[in-house]
């Protein structure tokens, strides 16, 4: 393990040169490391591919993502923290005002192991175009990942060590914690992120959460089912459905159930899990999952499910098999807990309506999807949906627009990253204002004039009173 206390130490000098720097030669720097991560995406999606298990495209997949997002975060973080005038309205029209962002420090990010670069990226980008330094620690699953950003980080910038890496299993995040850096960004289950946050509680360290999600599909009669199924399926069973934002329940209106279902079978029943290149997906990462899946499914079918592609027996570790079940309670742990592996259950409903109560109807706020022939329509149902990000007609379409900010509620947990809100996240809003001239009716002062404050109060009725 890793001395965390002296790495933070190191981080703290750093943080301070590197918020010294301009706009410009941040993004500088930033987009130096971009053009490497780009140059040599094919030695890191080696070094994902070894550590998850994921198909050697995927790896590239999730890399060119990452990149995209950097891309962003450098180039914009000017534009979205640089000081600016505001209005100083009606009683302030005396004063000058203007806002402005400021680095927080030093930011202790806490990565996971099913995307070991783009999720914790979408933290340290951002993080870094704002002025911070930062302190990662990688899932003890895929520390070589992480080793791999930071040494790539330390080959193409100069100066004092801006980004680190700390390895180790939970007691290293533990140390993190403790170890007063300004701010934590945690991404893994509802349950680790309580105890992240205890820690953080001792010493009144704030936090963005990404607790996981049991994200749900809403495909209307009027769907291309074609499209929807193929979506499904990859958002089902695309890096071994461990995937936050991923597919895990779907709704479909009662007339097209069938329909849909038949071609969602259709393409489960051909994927073969395996560790080739080619294949469409690998291996559960951790020794732990294929259990998990194994219980929801078992539970799901115990409770009057049906197993429409495989079953229990498509679990055989490390690979689980496609599943696809049907008419599943809705208090089964398959619809209510993460599964986080190859499953997926496709219910039917009676109308639009149904559908977005039961999306709702979860713990969960992370994503979700819609299908319809009728964009209108489909945002009039994607703002009933309490999730954080929604795509319509694709699955995880908001993943690859850098703008956009992603996080969730409830035990998926609160704060964003990504897109100007990720730039403010790791920043201090510090709000100035100066006076300009003297008041013409000064009412902020103890020797008030009676005759001064009837003429204001006067003024603030024609304002606001009529």
């Amino acid at each position: 393990m890793t001395d965390v206390t002296a790495t933070v130490t190191l981080a703290r000098e750093a943080a301070a040169w590197w918020a010294g720097r301009e706009f410009t030669a941040r993004r500088s720097a930033l987009l130096r490391w971009k053009r490497h991560l780009a140059a040599h995406c094919d030695d890191l999606a080696d070094v994902i591919r070894a550590e998850t298990g994921k198909p050697h495209g995927d790896a590239l997949l999730e890399v060119m993502l990452a990149v995209e997002h950097l891309d962003w975060a450098a180039r914009n973080a000017e534009r979205v923290l640089r000081r600016r005038r505001v209005r100083s309205g009606l009683l302030g029209a005396d004063h000058g005002a203007a806002l402005e962002y400021h680095p927080l420090g030093v930011i202790g990010a806490i990565g996971p192991w099913n995307y070991p670069v783009y999720t914790p990226l979408g933290t340290i980008s951002y993080a870094l175009a704002a002025g911070n330094a930062v302190v990662f620690k990688p899932s003890e699953h895929t520390p070589a990942t992480g080793t791999w950003l930071a040494q790539a980080w330390s080959e193409t910038v100069s100066g004092p060590p801006v980004l680190q890496v700390v390895t180790g299993a939970g007691e290293t995040g533990a140390a993190l914690c403790a170890a007063g850096v300004d701010k934590i960004a945690f991404t893994g289950s509802a349950a680790t992120a309580r105890l992240v946050m205890a820690a953080c509680a001792r010493t009144l360290t704030p936090l963005v959460v990404e607790g996981g999600g049991k994200d749900a599909m809403i495909v209307a009669a009027d769907a291309d089912l074609d499209a929807a199924a193929e979506a499904a399926a990859f958002g089902a069973f695309g890096n071994a459905g461990q995937t936050c934002a991923g597919v895990e329940r779907i709704y479909v209106e009662r007339p097209v159930q069938a329909a849909f279902l038949s071609r969602l079978a259709a393409i489960a029943e051909g994927l073969r899990p395996g560790d080739q290149d080619l294949s469409p997906y690998g291996r559960m990462t951790t020794p732990e999952q294929p259990e998990i899946v194994r219980r929801h499914v078992r539970d799901a079918v115990a409770r009057g499910g049906r197993a429409v592609v495989g079953g229990e027996g498509s679990v055989l570790p490390p690979y689980v098999h496609p599943v696809v079940l049907t008419g599943v309670p809705e208090d089964a742990e398959a619809m209510t807990a993460e599964t986080f592996g190859p499953t997926v259950v496709v219910n039917p409903v009676d109308d639009l309506d149904q559908a977005v109560r039961l999306a709702n109807a979860s713990r969960y706020g992370l994503a979700a999807s819609i299908f319809s022939g009728d964009r209108r329509k489909a945002l009039g149902l994607a703002r009933r949906l309490r999730a954080g990000a929604t795509s319509i007609n694709s699955v995880l379409g908001f993943a690859a627009i850098p703008a956009l900010p992603f996080g969730g509620s409830g035990d998926s947990g609160f704060g964003r990253v990504h897109g100007a809100d990720g730039l403010r996240e790791f920043s201090r809003a510090q709000s100035v204002a100066w006076r300009r001239f003297r008041a013409p009716l000064p009412v902020m002062t103890l020797h008030r004039d009676p005759a001064v404050l009837s003429r204001a109060v006067r003024l603030f009725k024609i304002r606001h009173a009529r």
